[in-house]
C-alpha cells in the first residue's frame, strides 16, 4: 500500500494523466465544434453526441476518484429512489462546500448513467475557463453573472431550451451561491437576521431565485427535486490536488427525493419551502457531525468500468507518440530539442496546476454579502 500511494504521488506520472485529459480535451472540443452544423438541422443528435462527447471528457475526472484514489461514495437512501435514478429528469441541490463535490457528483451520475448530460446552472466566469468551460458551453449548460438584472432573459432561455432534452439529465443548482467559508457565513447568517430567517450552522442562506427560476421553466419537464447532502467521514478535507494524489476518501450522500407536485407553485412559497428544506439540511447535518452518519438505510452503488476503459483508450491514443516523441528528442542529443521539450513540460504542469486551481476553495467563490448579491434574492 505504501509503495502504491509513492507510484501515485510521482509527479511524472500525474503530469502523464493531465497531459492525456489536456489533449484528449482539445480533440473533444473540436469535435464539439464540428457538430454544430448540425444543431438547425437536428438538434436531438447533436444533443446526443455531444452527452457521448461531454462523457469521455468528464468520465476521466470520475476515474481519478474512482480508480485512482479509491474514493468510496455511500448513498443514504431508499431503494424505492435508487431505482429511479436515472430514468428521469430532475432538479438536483447539493451543499457547496468541498472542492470536489461536483465529482462526487458526477460520479453518481455516471454509476446511473448519465454523466454526459448532467446539466448545472454555473457562473459566467467558467465559461472562459478551457476544457471545463467550453465544453459545457456545446453541453447547453446555463451561465449566470449572479445580477439578476442582467441574467434574467439569459438564464430564462437557458433554462426553457432545456424543455425538450432528450436524455434523462440531472441539474444541479448550489442554491448557497457559493461555497461555504466561516467568512460568507459570518455574513450569511446576519443577512438571515436581516430578514427574520433561522439560522443555519453548517449551509449558508440559500438564493432562492435560481431555484424558483428553474423550478419555472422546467416545471413539466423534471419530475422531482433530489435533495442531496454530502459529508465526509473522520471530519476529511478532501482537495482534487488530494485525489490526483491518490488519496482516498470516504464520502456520505443522504438522498431525499421531493416530487415536483409538492413544491408550491407559488414563487413565494416556493421560496419558504426552499429555506424550510436548508433548514431540515442543517438538521441532517447536525446529526453527522453527532453520530458520524446520517439517518436511514445505506446503498452502496458499484462503480462502472466504462471510465477506467476510456481512459485506457485515451492514454494509449496519445501517449504512445508522446513518448516516442520524447525518446527521440534524447537520443537526437541536441541542446534546443531538448531545453525545448523540458520547458513544454514546464508550461503543461504550470497549465494541468491551473485547471485544478480552478475548483480550490480559497481561489473560487463570490463576494458574497456586498451589494450586487443581495439583489438576487
Amino acid at each position: 500500500m505504501a509503495l502504491m500511494a509513492c507510484v501515485k504521488s510521482l509527479f511524472i506520472l500525474q503530469l502523464l494523466m493531465g497531459f492525456v485529459f489536456v489533449v484528449s480535451g482539445l480533440i473533444i472540443n473540436f469535435i464539439q465544434l464540428c457538430t454544430c452544423v448540425l444543431w438547425p438541422i437536428n438538434r436531438q443528435l447533436y444533443r446526443k453526441i455531444n452527452c457521448r462527447l461531454s462523457y469521455s471528457l468528464w468520465s476521466q475526472l470520475v476515474m481519478l476518484l474512482e480508480w485512482w484514489s479509491g474514493t468510496e461514495c455511500t448513498l443514504y437512501t431508499d431503494q424505492a429512489t435508487v431505482d429511479k435514478f436515472g430514468k428521469e429528469h430532475v432538479i438536483t441541490i447539493l451543499n457547496h462546500n468541498y472542492e470536489i463535490d461536483f465529482l462526487c457528483g458526477w460520479t453518481m451520475c455516471e454509476r446511473f448513467g448519465i454523466l454526459g448530460s448532467s446539466k448545472v446552472l454555473a457562473k459566467h466566469e467558467l465559461l472562459k475557463v478551457p476544457l471545463i468551460g467550453w465544453t459545457w458551453y456545446f453541453l447547453e449548460i446555463v451561465f449566470c453573472k449572479r445580477k439578476w438584472e442582467e441574467d434574467r432573459k439569459t438564464v430564462f432561455k437557458g433554462l426553457s431550451q432545456l424543455r425538450d432534452y432528450p436524455e434523462y439529465m440531472w441539474f444541479l443548482l448550489y442554491c448557497e451561491g457559493t461555497r461555504f467559508t466561516e467568512t460568507k457565513h459570518q455574513i450569511s447568517m446576519q443577512v438571515a437576521e436581516s430578514k427574520g430567517l433561522p439560522k443555519l450552522k453548517y449551509h449558508l442562506l440559500p438564493r432562492t431565485k435560481g431555484f424558483t427560476t428553474t423550478m419555472q421553466c422546467l416545471r413539466g419537464t423534471v419530475s422531482a427535486v433530489y435533495d442531496v447532502t454530502l459529508n465526509f467521514k473522520d471530519n476529511q478535507t478532501p482537495t482534487l490536488l488530494g485525489i490526483v494524489n491518490g488519496k482516498k476518501y470516504k464520502a456520505d450522500l443522504c438522498v431525499r427525493r421531493f416530487p415536483v407536485e409538492d413544491i408550491p407553485t407559488d414563487e413565494k412559497e416556493c421560496a419558504i419551502w426552499l429555506h424550510k428544506l436548508y433548514q431540515e439540511k442543517d438538521a441532517l447535518q447536525e446529526s453527522y457531525k453527532k453520530e458520524g452518519k446520517y439517518p436511514g438505510p445505506t446503498i452502496v452503488p458499484r462503480r462502472r468500468p466504462w471510465t477506467l476503459l476510456n481512459f485506457m483508450f485515451w492514454a494509449t491514443l496519445l501517449l504512445s507518440p508522446l513518448i516516442n516523441f520524447a525518446c527521440g528528442v534524447v537520443v537526437s542529443g541536441s541542446p534546443l530539442l531538448i531545453i525545448g521539450f523540458i520547458v513544454f513540460l514546464i508550461i503543461a504542469s504550470i497549465a494541468i496546476r491551473r485547471l485544478i486551481g480552478v475548483t480550490e476553495v480559497k481561489k473560487t467563490g463570490s463576494s458574497y454579502g456586498n451589494p450586487e448579491a443581495k439583489k438576487q434574492n
